[in-house]
C-alpha cells in the first residue's frame, strides 16, 4: 500500500510514498532414497511445479569428491534425464571442486553463470547442484545472480547440509579469507535430500554432520539434545535409522527459525542459527581449514557452552553434558590453532568477534545458553573469560 504523508524521519510537508509489498516463499524440503534410480520420479515431482506444457531444460552441477565416491553417478544422472520426457539435460554433468575450494576461488562460481549462459538456461530452466555445502553455495550463488535469479535445485550430499545448510536461504563465497563475505539471499526452487548419499561419505565428513545436530538442539529443543543423548553411540557408529531421524529433526528445526523466526534474510544483527560459528569461522582460518567446518563447530558450541557457565546464563554441570556428549559423537573439544597468532592475553581467535559483528553491522550479537535447548542473545563477550573457556577445553581434550 501506498502512502503520502509523515512519517517517523520526515518532516510535514515532505512528500513520501512508502511501497510496500511482500513476496511468498514456498519450496519443498524432500527427504528420500536414491532419487537417481530409473523408476524414481522424486525429483522430477519436486522440480516440475506445476507440469510444464513443454519440456523443460536442465544443467547439473556435482562436486569432485562425490563424483570420486560414485563413479557411476554422472552416468545414472544422463539415463535418469533421458527416461524422464519432461526435462531436458542441457550438458553433461559439470563438475565442480569440493569442500572450501568451491567457495575460495570465484572462478567456481563465474564459471556457473558462464555455463547458464553459453546453454541458453533461462528464468523457467533449472540449475542442479549436487554436492555439499560448498558446492551448493558456490553454485547457488551463481544461479542467482544469472538473469538475477534462475530457479536452483539442491541436492545435498553430506550430513552437514542435509540437515542445516541446505534448506537455508543463504549463497556465498569467501573473499580475501573472509568467510561468506560475497553472496545473496536467494531461496531454492527446491531441497531433495537423498540419504543413498551418505553411505558413500568418508567417516570424518559423515561425522561433521552432527555437530550442527548437537548446535540446534542446544539452541531450540531440549527434548531432542536429551534424544541426542541417548543416541550418540548409534549417531557415531552411523546407524541409518538414527541418522536419519536426526536430519529430519534438524532440517525441521532449522526450517522452523526460518520461517517463523521473524528475520530470514538476517537484516536485524542476530544470527540464532549461528550459536557456536563466531569462534569456529575463525578457527576454520587459523588452522588454514585442517579443521572442517563441523570439527570447528564442535570445539566453538563447547567453547560457547562454557563461556554461559562462566558468565552465570548456565547452570554448573550443563558444560560437562555438552562436552560429553561431543567426545562421544567423535570431536575434539581443543585444537591448538584457538591459541595461535595474537598474543597469548589476546589470541588471533578473538578477531573473529569482529569478524562477526562486521558481518551484520550494528552491535555485537552472539547467541550463548541459558538452559540445555534455550539460547539467549547477549551483545557483549569479554575476553578473559574466552581464555579461561579455553583452558577449560584444553583440560576436557588431555583428560580423554
Amino acid at each position: 500500500m501506498n502512502q503520502v504523508g509523515a512519517k517517523p524521519g520526515f518532516q510535514r510537508g515532505d512528500h513520501v510514498h512508502w511501497q510496500r509489498f511482500s513476496v511468498p516463499y514456498e519450496y519443498p524440503v524432500v527427504f528420500a532414497h536414491d532419487v537417481f534410480a530409473p523408476a524414481s520420479r522424486v525429483l522430477a515431482r519436486a522440480i516440475l511445479r506445476p507440469p510444464p506444457d513443454r519440456p523443460q531444460r536442465c544443467l547439473v552441477f556435482a562436486d569432485t569428491g562425490v563424483l570420486a565416491a560414485w563413479p557411476e553417478l554422472a552416468g545414472r544422472v544422463r539415463s535418469w534425464f533421458a527416461a524422464e520426457p519432461r526435462l531436458e539435460l542441457a550438458a553433461d554433468v559439470a563438475p565442480v571442486p569440493g569442500g572450501e575450494e568451491a567457495k575460495r576461488d570465484p572462478r567456481h562460481f563465474e564459471a556457473v553463470q558462464e555455463a547458464i549462459h553459453r546453454h541458453g538456461i533461462d528464468r523457467h530452466s533449472y540449475v542442479l547442484a549436487i554436492g555439499g555445502g560448498a558446492v551448493l553455495d558456490a553454485v547457488g550463488l551463481g544461479a542467482a545472480i544469472a538473469h538475477r535469479g534462475v530457479r536452483h535445485v539442491r541436492l545435498p550430499t553430506t550430513v552437514l547440509s542435509q540437515n542445516d545448510s541446505g534448506v537455508g536461504v543463504k549463497n556465498a563465497v569467501n573473499l580475501k579469507g573472509v568467510k561468506n563475505f560475497t553472496g545473496t539471499f536467494a531461496p531454492p526452487w527446491a531441497v531433495v535430500n537423498d540419504f543413498a548419499f551418505l553411505g558413500r561419505l568418508p567417516a570424518r565428513e559423515r561425522r561433521a554432520g552432527l555437530a550442527e545436530a548437537v548446535k540446534v538442539a542446544l539452541i531450540r529443543d531440549g527434548a531432542f539434545f536429551a534424544w541426542l543423548e541417548q543416541n550418540a553411540d548409534r549417531l557415531a557408529a552411523f546407524d541409518p535409522e538414527a541418522e536419519e531421524f536426526m536430519i529430519r529433526r534438524c532440517a525441521q528445526l532449522h526450517m522452523d527459525q526460518i520461517a517463523h523466526g521473524g528475520d530470514p534474510f538476517e537484516r536485524g544483527s542476530a544470527r540464532p542459527l549461528d550459536f557456536g560459528h563466531w569462534a569456529a569461522h575463525k578457527l576454520e582460518s587459523l588452522s588454514e581449514h585442517a579443521v572442517s567446518h563441523g570439527e570447528a563447530v564442535a570445539m566453538g558450541i563447547a567453547l560457547d557452552t562454557r563461556y554461559s557457565v562462566l558468565a552465570g546464563l548456565l547452570d554448573d554441570g550443563g558444560d560437562d553434558r555438552v562436552a560429553r556428549l561431543l567426545a562421544r559423537l567423535g570431536f575434539r573439544l581443543f585444537h591448538p590453532a584457538l591459541r595461535s597468532g595474537g598474543t597469548p592475553t589476546k589470541p588471533a581467535l578473538l578477531a573473529g568477534l569482529d569478524e562477526f559483528r562486521q558481518h551484520l553491522g550494528g552491535d555485537l550479537t552472539v547467541t550463548l545458553l541459558s538452559g540445555l535447548g534455550k539460547g539467549v542473545e547477549v551483545h557483549e563477550i569479554e575476553g578473559i573469560r574466552v581464555l579461561r573457556a579455553l583452558d577449560w577445553l584444553e583440560r576436557q581434550e588431555d583428560a580423554r
